[in-house]
């Protein structure tokens, strides 16, 4: 895809966006406009994140003005009614840290390390994992945690404190063991004794069922080890990465755009946009990261995914707030389905960025 041809398409869509989203912390659309969540929800990183990637390809201030303010937004909820847990990757790494990198604000900074402590502090020393969520489920771990991990090893290089990385990396060992099957699908819920750090079970969590293979479960886990793997040139990371990703190729050879799950027992073909952006984003690092002999074939795969979204999925001259459409959440549930996905356009957007040739990253 010529990503620079599209490139002001997409401005003018982020141009949009901001005039219509304005001060709302923006998590589902539905009938073209996007919601309003409380700041402390899992999402509320990402809008913001999406415009420090603008602001740092384009240096444009209208982003960075845009921006500027939301890291300081989601720290107050830690002084309100604290609902945080192990999302907080999500919210601080696009916010304070992008700021912090992106700026070199020592108020990004101080928060980013904040967060990074309270992240750590969640570590389970027996079972060797982040605990996820809160209230009663103290032996739980997801997936999804994979992408909230790289905040640790900012932290563990910004103040030379290897801490952060060792509780990183033992997450990412219980990744490995756990929840990437030899086949490369992945769980989306696995849960332990608290106390002895035993497996009991895994859940099938926002997937068909605990044997399947929900893809964004698999998006997170691609782009996560990847991330790993960058921070700590551990091949064994690298090789559960792409082993993730040759599954989530296999699976996507006739249509780049996973449905929402890899394994229905009735053959659900529901789409799911936000797993095919992730995922794009993901196999970009993968290419990044082998040698250059096998780098097409995680770049190409990347591109398809971003032609067929482009062609097939965006809304650049419409009035609906999100960029991409046909989003799904949480399908047993029946919550979220069909819509558009803040977390679908943030990774869209990085994705199409690293084609471009952005250096930095956020994750």
């Amino acid at each position: 895809m010529n990503v620079n041809a599209l490139w002001p398409t997409l401005q003018a869509k982020v141009d949009s966006m901001i005039a219509q989203i304005g001060d709302k912390s923006p998590h589902v659309e539905k009938g073209g406009v996007y919601d309003d969540m409380r700041l402390d929800w899992w999402t509320s990183g990402f809008w913001p994140g999406l415009l420090w990637i603008m602001y740092d390809v384009t240096k444009e201030e209208k982003y960075k003005q845009a921006a500027w303010e939301w890291d300081a937004k989601i720290e107050a909820c830690f002084l309100r009614d604290n609902n945080f847990h192990h999302d907080v990757g999500f919210q601080f790494l696009p916010t304070a840290v992008a700021k912090y990198k992106m700026t070199g604000d020592p108020d990004g900074r101080r928060r980013g390390l904040f967060a990074a402590n309270f992240l750590a502090g969640r570590f389970n020393q027996a079972g060797q994992f982040i605990r996820a969520w809160n209230q009663d489920k103290t032996g739980w771990a997801i997936v999804d945690c994979t992408m909230n991990i790289p905040l640790l090893f900012w932290a563990a290089e910004e103040i030379a404190d290897p801490r952060f990385k060792q509780v990183a990396m033992s997450h990412a060992d219980t990744v490995l063991a756990h929840f990437v099957r030899p086949d490369g699908s992945v769980r989306h819920i696995v849960s332990f004794d608290p106390a002895t750090g035993e497996f009991i079970e895994s859940l099938g969590g926002q997937g068909f069922s605990p044997t399947s293979s929900w893809s964004r479960g698999q998006a997170w886990a691609l782009h996560g080890l990847a991330a790993v793997y960058r921070y700590t040139g551990e091949a064994r990371y690298l090789e559960g990465a792409k082993r993730v990703a040759h599954y989530f190729m296999a699976n996507t050879t006739v249509d780049p755009v996973p449905v929402w799950d890899f394994r229905t027992a009735d053959g659900d073909t529901l789409k799911d946009t936000s797993a095919g952006s992730c995922a794009a984003s993901g196999l970009l690092e993968l290419a990044a990261a082998v040698p250059a002999d096998e780098a097409e074939l995680y770049r190409g795969q990347a591109t398809r995914i971003l032609d067929a979204l482009t062609q097939g999925y965006a809304d650049f001259e419409g009035a609906r707030e999100s960029i991409l459409r046909e989003g799904t959440g949480h399908k047993p549930a029946g919550q979220n389905v069909d819509v558009g996905l803040i977390y679908g356009d943030y990774y869209y957007v990085e994705a199409l960025a690293k084609l471009k040739g952005w250096a930095q990253r956020i994750f």
